[in-house]
């Protein structure tokens, strides 16, 4: 008999993961288990990620590309909480006040 996987067991494996497999896991994740419930992204994933985001985490969260990303740290629009070497991360707060006031902008 297995013993059945806990949420932390998941979460650890998800880590392991390739940046594009995690994306196509949260994309099956949210087509196939939410059909029909009509969760908003924080209510599914708003806990997930306390740490940093890396620049192509925070593009996905955002939904825009790498590129746009970069314009928007040289613009001001939002700034690394963290350079490590070469390496940007970014606060998850941060990035849900920034994709917050697009989501209002674009409503207007």
């Amino acid at each position: 008999m297995s013993i059945p996987m806990t949420a932390e067991d998941l979460y650890i494996e998800m880590e392991k993961m390739p940046l594009s497999e995690r994306s196509r896991f949260f994309q099956l994740l949210a087509s196939r288990a939410f059909r029909d419930d009509n969760y908003t992204h924080d209510q599914v994933f708003g806990s997930v990620h306390s740490e940093p985001f890396s620049v192509p985490e925070a593009a996905e969260y955002l939904e825009i590309s790498v590129p746009t990303l970069r314009r928007y740290v040289q613009s001001g629009k939002l700034r690394p909480a963290q350079i490590v070497g070469r390496n940007q991360l970014f606060d998850a707060a941060d990035l849900r006040l920034l994709k917050r006031n697009k989501e209002a902008a674009r409503q207007r």
